[in-house]
């Protein structure tokens, strides 16, 4: 039976907040007017996809990022609705808008586009680092997701896990490129990558040699392949977890929703095992429902126990 957490607080960094849209339209014709038929709007970004599911699953969590312009203030206000805590500095400018596209049109279907958001000045970025210190003290657990906005320092994510080493605090990180190669010269609790990532950082997308690459910078090393599942690995281990699904609506955060899974059964002292069944039940509960980047309760209650569990040799 589950049992939810309702005093662990978890702090989920978004640097770069977005509004997620489903943009419905027929086809797209380049060089002319083209019609969206209507427009679905979501709180996005990858930290604000982790905060969103834990808060479903009853976590104390607080939502820190870059708040900027009339987008930053929706993004927040929406996700205040859905009890998580908003923290972190407002800038100028405006938060971005990432439209994903469904159409009978299969080379259009599932294209995505994002505005890059706000420019990031170095007192931005200062004021960032300041309040970021304080709430990671009130944390138990920090997570660290997605991309970071123009201007900000190429190792941001190398000095945010750095303050958590230094205080003590388990960090899980999900990034890429310039910020994941300068954050491996700190050491944290779980990194959390897909095939196309480990494949540009270690020259493999085998779980082995991406966590013989890692070992004694993390605890845990979380590999996703998509349909293929999920790959974790520890130092006395190797799990792989799989839920099967005989439909996808969209998969846009599941991967973000699979890193809250992991946080969840931390926060619950469970095994390794069971820390790889709670990541991929996430990441496919995301997977069936309508909203962008979210999960539903019930959802991870039925996949838990369907979740399949296979030690690797």
């Amino acid at each position: 039976m589950l049992t939810f957490i309702n005093k662990s607080m978890v702090l989920c960094i978004c640097p770069n907040p977005s509004i997620d849209c489903y943009a419905e339209l027929e086809h797209l014709v380049l060089g002319s007017a083209n019609r969206i038929q209507s427009l679905q709007e979501y709180p996005g970004g990858k930290g604000t996809h982790v905060a969103l599911a834990l808060a479903e699953m009853k976590v104390d969590v607080t939502l820190f990022g870059f708040w900027a312009g009339s987008s930053g203030h929706w993004i927040s206000e929406a996700c205040k609705k859905r009890n998580v805590a908003i923290k972190g500095p407002k800038i100028t400018g405006s938060n971005r808008k990432c439209y994903t596209f469904r159409s009978k049109d299969r080379d259009l279907n599932a294209t995505e586009l994002m505005e890059p958001g706000p420019s990031i000045k170095q007192a931005d970025w200062m004021l960032f680092i300041e309040q970021l210190e304080k709430n990671i003290e009130l944390s138990d657990m920090v997570s660290l997701s997605g991309s970071w906005p123009k201007g900000t320092p190429e190792n941001a994510a190398y000095q945010v896990a750095e303050i958590c080493r230094k205080k003590g605090k388990r960090l899980f990180l999900d990034c890429s490129g310039i910020q994941l190669r300068n954050a491996l010269e700190s050491k944290f609790h779980t990194l959390h990558l897909n095939e196309h990532e480990s494949e540009e950082i270690f020259g493999s997308s085998s779980i082995d040699v991406a966590f013989e690459k890692l070992r004694g910078i993390v605890d845990y090393v979380a590999l996703t392949q998509g349909k293929k599942g999920l790959y974790l690995a520890y130092p006395k281990g190797k799990i792989h977890a799989l839920k099967s699904l005989d439909r996808t609506i969209s998969t846009v955060g599941s991967g973000d929703c699979l890193t809250a899974g992991l946080i969840y059964a931390v926060l619950k002292n469970k095994e390794p095992e069971e820390i790889a069944r709670y990541g991929a039940a996430f990441g496919a509960a995301n997977c069936i429902t309508e909203d962008l980047g979210m999960l539903r309760k019930e959802h991870i209650v039925e996949f838990l126990p369907q979740t399949i569990l296979k030690p690797i040799a």
